[in-house]
């Protein structure tokens, strides 16, 4: 069983809904990124997704694309990344790591070497979001046959022909994205989200969390209501933009841990 596996095998054996955290790797600075990252999973985190920062992040909006820019002009590199990783893994061997971001960086540093470093680090899973199932030879199939979930999105564009294929080779769990457009852009609607995420499961086993347009811990709970999990990053990466301390910003991330838990 993987750590995914065994942290929503846990949560369901205590009824309780995931909350997923997202965060941009070194941002702003390595020490106050690796304060927070290391304070999550106490603050509530089930699962934490670390952004690869990326010159060209097509899916984000303005938060995440300036958390992207502060990282790697801080210096941030693929092999930082995997280091703070493993540095994680030092004090923690369960909170489930997910990588999330664009192949570009992936591919530029090899496939091979990339997937044996992340899996020597402690990484769980990947997030690609621009590598659609056609190209699951790339990097998903290589992922899986090295241990780590490849995560795949649904939208609300993607209709009944296109979700098989979609969820053929996703592990882990789903993310479904609850709006059309960028992180940030909108507010998720429990209402919009409760009948797709019915329809998604009726395809699969996995959890299906949500994510995009999560702000509050009152949206945190009614998206958790709906669904095995909610996913916050925009908000949380506001915060860190705004250059809130770490504790700060983990005090925010308890309240909406909070929510997605009620």
């Amino acid at each position: 069983m993987t750590r995914i596996e065994a942290r929503f095998a846990k949560l369901r054996a205590e009824g309780r809904k995931a909350f997923v955290t997202f965060v941009m790797a070194g941002d702003p600075d390595a020490g106050t990124f690796e304060a927070i990252l290391a304070g999550l999973p106490a603050a509530g985190a089930d699962v934490i997704e670390i952004g690869m920062p990326f010159t060209d992040p097509m899916a984000d909006g303005p938060a995440i694309q300036l958390a992207g820019q502060r990282a790697l002009a801080a210096g941030q590199t693929m092999s930082r990344t995997l280091a703070m990783v493993r540095k994680f893994r030092e004090g923690d061997a369960e909170t489930p790591i997910v990588l999330m971001g664009y192949y570009n960086p992936i591919y530029s540093r090899g496939v091979e070497k990339f997937l044996a470093e992340a899996v020597e680090a402690g990484v769980d899973g990947l997030i690609v979001v621009d590598l659609p199932p056609e190209e699951d030879d790339e990097l998903c199939l290589p992922a899986q046959a090295a241990g780590i979930d490849f995560i795949r999105l649904a939208t609300p564009t993607t209709d009944d022909r296109r979700l098989p294929k979609v969820l053929s080779n996703t592990s882990g769990f789903v993310y479904y994205v609850s709006i059309t457009g960028i992180t940030g852009s909108a507010s998720a609607n429990a209402e919009m989200v409760a009948p797709e995420v019915a329809r998604i499961k009726a395809g699969t086993d996995l959890p299906v969390c949500v994510g995009f347009g999560i702000k509050t811990a009152d949206s945190a709970r009614e998206i958790a209501g709906v669904a095995d999990g909610a996913v916050v990053g925009s908000a949380i990466v506001d915060r860190i933009g705004r250059g809130d301390a770490p504790e700060q910003v983990l005090g925010f991330v308890r309240e909406l841990a909070a929510g997605a838990h009620g």
